[in-house]
């Protein structure tokens, strides 16, 4: 076997668990195909000869493109003009296809990747290498241009918010998650009596412009207008689960582990007295989310 027919088989070898790191990383398969196609085209022009573990050589790669990846968010990348590009290896899922975008999605953890979304890059990037695939801080610190020891507070701040460590002390956190619990299952099955138990008379309901309709009401009082419009949102509520929201019991809609909707609750004296709903995607990125365990 030659040595490029060598560095495919190895390349090969490898792809799947270089893909499942960079689809953690960027939470979109597309790009994460990008990634590992962007590794395969860095391998065939490296000297190799004094590479001891090509496994670990190919991880540390694609965890540097995904880190640029996330800081950027562009997959485009300028090859220099008086060469020719190596031919890259044809991926298996070149074309993606969302049912299988959707069972990886499920393997990894919708919940997951919404929090992980909302993470710094470095932040983002010591947890999932460090608590997801095992690597040790002192290969991760190079990558983020940190120590080892600032590599593992990386990934411990993001290791807590990721579950929501300390958050869920707040005062009336169990009244709060009942209340929302039973807002949610009332809206799913469209039980206007248990929707009415659970609605202050005088509560208001608030909408981004990206979560409604055009020309539809943004702000709605009273909980008989709530009402109607929570029966609307039983579909949404299906697919929502519970979470932290900037410390407070909320709900998320992210199908595929792509936020959508953000639900945020107040609650007094065990009835809703306002909800707000973000959709708009500059604000979804500024909350600070954490999934709640059902």
């Amino acid at each position: 076997m030659d040595e490029r027919g060598w560095l495919v088989e190895q390349f090969e070898a490898n792809r799947a668990n270089l893909r499942a790191m960079a689809y953690r990383m960027l939470g979109s398969l597309n790009e994460a195909e990008d990634a590992v196609q962007e590794s395969w085209l860095r391998l065939s022009r490296a000297d190799t000869s004094g590479v001891e573990d090509l496994g670990r050589w190919l991880t540390t790669v694609v965890a540097r493109v995904s880190l640029d990846m996330l800081r950027s968010r562009k997959s485009r990348r300028e090859n220099p003009l008086d060469t020719e590009p190596p031919q890259a290896i044809a991926s298996q899922e070149a074309q993606v296809d969302p049912e299988y975008e959707a069972l990886l999605a499920d393997s990894v953890g919708l919940a997951l990747l919404v929090v992980l979304e909302a993470l710094a890059p470095a932040e983002r990037l010591a947890f999932v290498l460090h608590d997801l695939f095992a690597m040790p801080f002192d290969e991760i610190a190079p990558l983020v241009g940190r120590t080892p020891t600032a590599a593992r507070k990386l990934a411990s701040r993001a290791r807590r918010r990721v579950h929501g460590v300390d958050m869920v002390r707040v005062a009336g956190f169990s009244q709060q998650r009942d209340v929302v619990e039973a807002f949610l299952a009332a809206s799913r099955g469209g039980d206007m009596e248990a929707l009415l138990a659970v609605l202050d008379p005088d509560v208001v309901i608030r909408t981004d412009s990206a979560a409604v309709t055009p020309g539809a009401p943004t702000e709605i009082r009273g909980a008989a207008a709530v009402l109607q419009q929570a029966l609307h949102f039983a579909e949404r509520a299906r697919f929502a689960q519970l979470a932290l929201v900037n410390g407070a019991v909320g709900a998320i809609v992210a199908p595929r582990g792509h936020l959508l909707l953000v639900a945020s609750f107040k609650v007094k004296d065990a009835k809703l007295v306002e909800i707000e709903a973000i959709a708009d995607p500059a604000r979804l990125h500024q909350l600070d989310l954490a999934i709640l365990d059902r």
